[in-house]
């Protein structure tokens, strides 16, 4: 019961949030646009980076009301005059905005100069010193520094990983046997990789801010993935072992995840809540162009193999609720259904059957019987019909 009350708690304040956030959408892409114009009226557009350098009094004059960081803007023109295309929706918005923007695919930055790069070393690490917590791409300000307890809070696994990297990264460290990984050090403009890295090029404060960020990160969870992490595995492909421990909830928004990158718009509100917040998410106007490339194909594939794989697990392995955790109660009437239909029951409900009988492992049984069912099958089910007496409807917040 009192687990019960805990979730309705939550989802009230989720409910809530959202509501609020839907009445001061208007409000705050207000407040967004007026900062815009007000960083427009310092004629950044008109600075040469290429020739010239900015100073530390000029970013000191730069403010963050909330709606706006300026300074986050600004590295947005650098980046921007080059033609990038930015992922963080809070830069990319405001460059398609611009007249002088002309997106580039192919961006690379070897296109840089010396100069544009100090420029963007002097704007990253005042963002770095400005921002509450550390985040990925702050470490180079810390290299001389202590990471102070207060400084480090919950990041998703992807984020952990990349900080811990990060500290190596900054001396040239190669991360060949994770391709994600690699690829992500190689796409920022101030890595530069060292065949001859070794641990020993480390300083004492480096050493000490690792084993703070990894004490942290052991505080989570024990997983390597969780939602929002996807934009890392969008060219490079995922592997079983990043998908370890996650539950069958976390692998089905992953694998969404995928499609909500590229645009797709989600009816069902459980979706809906957990991709409409993100940065990244821009729903397309035209559905028909929402498309995924192989490589996120292949990762789909193979999250649904895993996610097979769970189901299966199900009927012959004991679980645990924190495994269906957030599960719609519509899954979970299949979920629980399915331990039955492995057994080939048929059933009075036509849409359940239907359903089952478009599974390539359902065989019909006319003589099945609830005896036939194992020790830790009736567990599970027992499971499963706890978790589904406090879980709410896909449809629930449509309809309230």
């Amino acid at each position: 019961m009192k687990r019960r009350l805990t979730i309705f708690l939550v989802l009230l304040l989720m409910f809530s949030a959202n509501v609020l956030g839907q009445n001061n959408e208007p409000e705050l892409e207000t407040a967004k646009r007026q900062g815009w114009k007000e960083f427009n009226k310092k004629n950044w557009d008109n600075f040469d980076f290429t020739k010239k350098k900015v100073t530390k009094a000029q970013l000191g004059k730069l403010k963050s009301d909330g709606a706006v960081d300026e300074l986050v803007l600004l590295r947005g023109v650098v980046f921007g005059k080059r033609g990038r295309i930015f992922k963080e929706r809070s830069i990319q918005d405001y460059l398609e905005k611009q007249p002088w923007y002309k997106p580039k695919a192919d961006f690379s930055n070897a296109v840089l100069t010396k100069t544009e790069r100090d420029n963007l070393d002097l704007i990253r690490l005042a963002e770095a010193e400005r921002h509450s917590s550390v985040m990925p791409g702050d470490l180079r300000y810390w290299v001389m520094r202590e990471i102070p307890e207060d400084k480090l809070y919950s990041e998703s696994p992807a984020d952990w990983r990349i900080m811990i990297a990060e500290v190596e990264a900054i001396h040239g460290k190669r991360f060949d046997d994770e391709p994600w990984l690699q690829k992500y050090f190689e796409e920022r403009y101030w890595y530069k990789p060292n065949p001859n890295y070794n641990q020993t090029i480390l300083t004492e404060i480096e050493r000490k801010n690792l084993e703070k960020i990894n004490a942290k990160r052991n505080e989570d969870r024990n997983v390597a993935l969780s939602v929002g992490d996807m934009d890392k595995f969008q060219n490079v492909l995922l592997t079983e072992d990043l998908l370890k421990n996650l539950s069958l909830n976390d692998l089905r928004l992953i694998r969404n995840e995928f499609w909500a990158r590229r645009g797709r718009r989600f009816s069902t509100p459980g979706f809906k809540a957990v991709f409409e917040w993100r940065d990244w998410y821009k729903p397309l106007k035209d559905q028909s162009k929402v498309k995924l490339n192989p490589v996120e194909e292949q990762n789909v594939k193979l999250i649904e193999t895993v996610e097979t794989r769970m189901r299966q697990k199900i009927a012959n392995e004991p679980i645990t609720n924190e495994m269906i955790d957030g599960l719609f109660v519509e899954d979970l009437h299949v979920l629980r259904n399915e331990i039955y239909a492995r057994h080939g029951r048929i059933f009075k409900d036509k849409e359940l059957q239907k359903y089952f009988e478009a599974q390539p492992w359902y065989r019909p049984n006319p003589d099945f019987k609830d005896e036939m069912l194992s020790e830790t099958e009736s567990k599970n089910l027992t499971i499963i019909k706890e978790v589904e007496e406090y879980s709410i409807s896909k449809f629930s917040e449509a309809e309230g």
